[in-house]
């Protein structure tokens, strides 16, 4: 399996996870995509520092050869399904939490 199949299936996979077995649903709300950028700011920052120092290299047979910052378009669309289950997770664990109104 290549590097760009393995993260196109890693962002499938947090999607199914946060729109329909978790329901959180936070790829539908504003907050979500409002704080995405300050993430992705410095997921380029670090992955540009990385890549760009040659400190980690990729097979050019394994990725598409795009790239944003130095970083592969690939670790892009990985670091946006790492935070998206993360979060998710983490909004379902804390509704699970909370204790639910009398009558319900």
């Amino acid at each position: 399996m290549s590097y760009t199949l393995a993260a196109v299936l890693g962002v499938l996979a947090a999607v199914v996870l946060d729109l329909f077995v978790l329901r959180t649903r936070l790829l539908l709300g504003v907050v979500f995509w409002a704080t995405y950028p300050i993430v992705l700011l410095f997921q380029l920052l670090s992955n540009g520092v990385l890549t760009g120092r040659g400190v980690v290299r990729y097979d050019p047979a394994a990725i598409t050869g795009l790239r944003i910052a130095y970083a592969p378009v690939e670790d892009l669309l990985f670091g946006f399904a790492l935070v998206l289950v993360t979060l998710s997770l983490w909004t379902r664990a804390g509704a699970a939490r909370r204790p639910r109104p009398p009558g319900r």
